[in-house]
């Protein structure tokens, strides 16, 4: 059993907050308290600087939260290696991903995964493709979800499912009633794209210089933060958008909205599995491989 005065230091210092360890615990701040106390007291130092409702870790805080991101992991890869050895999948698995797999992608594998592994206990955070990179490295998950890739050297990659980027408008837009529209046609449609910074922004970049293009030869109406903003202005606008495939499925089917091929433009990108490099096999990798499996059924 993991050391609970352990893993209350370890939540109060990924969180720099007991108010916000206490409530992800499921205990009072007073017994938060007296738990930091008690490790203060059993290493002698103080773990933390409190300067009024601001804490942060001293050095000795430091070298603990090491240990205990390490005592943390293995401890999650005995509890998925004792479960195995009964033939059970049981176990914390924390995933981080980026915005489109988050929304789109990953739900519908989260609830199959739940269907038949009910006492794994799964939780999902959010994020642009670095910010999940940054949660890896920082031990918040163990696996990540992302758009892109950075190459990082201390994680590994691993494509799990290709997306399409497609171009959407209105099922009642003038030219929704064509399969296909020309480059030329392209320049002149008014489009709305995702803001500067976006890994969907930086592909459809990327595949426009492939056909002689560059975003400035496109007539853009708006930037905006996210597919879904795009959506929604597209209901009330005669714009065209590039969005992945897997965020309009519902109103391709509904008939809501309609895709419209460009003559000669590609635009595809795998969505990429990430863990730290050196990780061993454990519930993550049991996870990817259902996940892949669901993707490839479909």
């Amino acid at each position: 059993m993991l050391d609970f005065r352990l893993n209350v230091f370890y939540t109060v210092a990924k969180r720099l907050s007991f108010t916000k360890a206490a409530a992800e615990l499921y205990v009072t701040q007073p017994a938060v308290t007296k738990h930091i106390q008690e490790l203060e007291h059993q290493f002698g130092t103080a773990l933390f600087d409190r300067r009024g409702n601001q804490i942060s870790l001293t050095v000795a805080g430091n070298v603990l939260l090491r240990h205990a991101e390490t005592i943390m992991t293995v401890y999650r890869q005995l509890e998925f290696d004792m479960n195995a050895l009964k033939g059970e999948s049981g176990g914390t698995l924390r995933v981080g991903a980026s915005t489109t797999v988050a929304q789109y992608v990953i739900p519908p594998v989260l609830a199959r995964f739940r269907e038949q592994s009910a006492d794994v206990n799964i939780s999902l955070l959010n994020g642009n493709t670095e910010q999940v990179e940054q949660q890896l490295l920082n031990n918040d998950i163990d696996l990540g979800l992302v758009e892109g890739r950075t190459h990082h050297s201390d994680i590994r990659y691993t494509s799990f499912v290709k997306d399409e980027l497609v171009l959407i408008c209105r099922a009642d837009h003038p030219l929704a009633d064509r399969d296909e529209i020309t480059l030329d046609e392209l320049k002149t449609v008014p489009i709305v794209l995702r803001e500067r910074g976006s890994g969907s922004l930086e592909v459809i970049e990327h595949a426009l210089r492939g056909v002689g293009l560059k975003l400035t030869d496109l007539t853009i109406d708006m930037h905006l933060g996210s597919t879904e903003s795009i959506k929604s202005y597209l209901g009330s606008s005669r714009c065209m958008a590039f969005v992945s495939v897997f965020a309009v499925q519902h109103e391709l089917q509904a008939g809501s909205l309609k895709v419209l091929d460009v003559q000669g433009l590609s635009i595809q990108r795998d969505f990429y599995s990430i863990q730290l490099q050196g990780v061993s096999e454990g519930l993550a990798d049991t996870f990817m491989r259902f996940a892949r499996q669901h993707y490839k059924r479909g």
